[in-house]
């Protein structure tokens, strides 16, 4: 494997791995770049030493082949657009004869994007023909999708067999992914608060598992607070909860107790009728939700609670938001634990976003800047931590 920094690309067909799995709305517009515009400095440099990119990515979960809701042209004269009018060309197949002879045609400082490799079935199930075809592509390999590298998808893993060690390597935005990473496993400065939102405990066990032999502080919000909270006896009306596994989280909040990490669960909530931007809602202590009620934020003492945790804290790590935060009504928890971890990193702290929702919220309330590092991948980046082998790192490395 090569460093990328330190290759020179001139004269190279570069084929880049990127992960421009981009939210659309119905008029196919980008409502979120971030993980294109994380792909930037990778395509530059190789452009800039005289190269050409040849990129690949996927595109939502299409089921059926090719459609237009799941094209990668729309994001075209959006990437354009990024890389200062560069030539951007589009192959409307990735690995049609056209794709062949524009990829054979393309010069050094020129683009050319594929279309989404999810309409080929091949790509999700490793089929190694397939990765040999897009290898056949370009004269080198380059890795830049963290949030696919978890995935052992013929682009993202079994591609990397046909080219040689020193012409396959990590992109800018993985090794800075990894890097940092790295920092919150294995170097973090305490005190060391981890903050996980999202609906379901069984969806962060390991991580939680983790967690607890690493952090001081662990934050426990969103819909599966409602689990902790039940397990431990008190009465959570509608809201979401994992009723097969109020055990598990009786025994996660024992394992914090035994090994001395702080497990703070909510005390209290915001609580509507209704899942709706229009419910009724109050705020209750969270003893005795009341029946046919549900809780969809965190509410001021627990937002007070949590904030002075965060701000005494020296590393963060922030996954999942604190309850139903596109929603208006529901968004101020969420929203007063991005400021208070941007105002945590103003102090010094080292602070790392993660996952989907956590990054949409933190930009949301324009704090992306604010903050240490805002990851591109949810699910790679929780898998790293859980200490699982990633695929997509796993094959370049080898």
């Amino acid at each position: 494997m090569s460093e990328f920094s330190n290759y020179n690309f001139a004269g190279k067909k570069a084929l880049l791995r990127v992960d421009f799995n981009v939210p659309l709305n119905a008029e196919f517009q980008i409502t979120d770049d971030t993980r294109m515009r994380a792909s930037v400095p990778t395509i530059e440099k190789i452009l800039q030493d005289g190269g050409s990119v040849i990129l690949m990515s996927h595109l939502g979960r299409p089921k059926d082949g090719p459609s237009e809701k799941y094209s990668l042209r729309h994001v075209l004269l959006h990437l354009i657009k990024l890389l200062n009018g560069t030539t951007v060309k589009f192959a409307s197949d990735c690995i049609s004869d056209e794709a062949i002879e524009d990829a054979a045609k393309l010069q050094p400082g020129e683009v050319l994007l594929l279309e989404n490799l999810r309409f080929y079935k091949e790509e999700e199930k490793g089929d190694a023909a397939f990765a040999r075809k897009l290898a056949d592509l370009g004269d080198v390999y380059v890795n830049d999708a963290f949030g696919t590298a978890h995935r052992a998808h013929a682009s993202t893993a079994v591609i990397a067999q046909y080219f040689t060690q020193e012409n396959k390597m990590f992109g800018l935005l993985m090794n800075a992914e990894v890097a940092n990473a790295e920092k919150v496993m294995h170097s973090a400065e305490a005190p060391f608060t981890a903050i996980l939102g999202g609906a379901k405990v069984s969806d962060k066990i390991l991580i939680i598992e983790m967690l607890l032999n690493k952090a001081n502080n662990i934050i426990i919000g969103g819909g599966m607070a409602y689990t902790f909270l039940r397990a431990q006896g008190h009465e959570v009306g509608s809201s979401i909860c994992e009723y097969d596994k109020l055990n598990l989280a009786n025994e996660l909040i024992a394992k914090a107790t035994a090994k001395g990490v702080q497990l703070l669960i909510p005390v209290d909530s915001v609580i509507a009728d209704q899942f709706a931007a229009d419910a009724a809602t109050q705020t209750v202590d969270n003893t005795n939700i009341p029946e046919g009620w549900m809780g969809l934020d965190i509410a001021q003492k627990s937002i007070a609670q949590f904030s002075e945790v965060i701000k005494n804290s020296k590393t963060i790590l922030w996954n999942g938001p604190m309850g139903v935060f596109e929603m208006e009504k529901f968004q101020e928890g969420t929203k007063a634990i991005a400021l208070a971890i941007a105002e945590a990193t103003a102090q010094g702290a080292f602070s790392l976003i993660g996952g989907g929702d956590s990054v949409a919220a933190i930009n949301k309330f324009d704090l992306a800047d604010k903050v240490s590092y805002v990851s591109t991948g949810g699910g790679a980046l929780l898998e790293y931590f859980e200490g699982k082998e990633l695929p997509g790192i796993a094959a370049v490395r080898e």
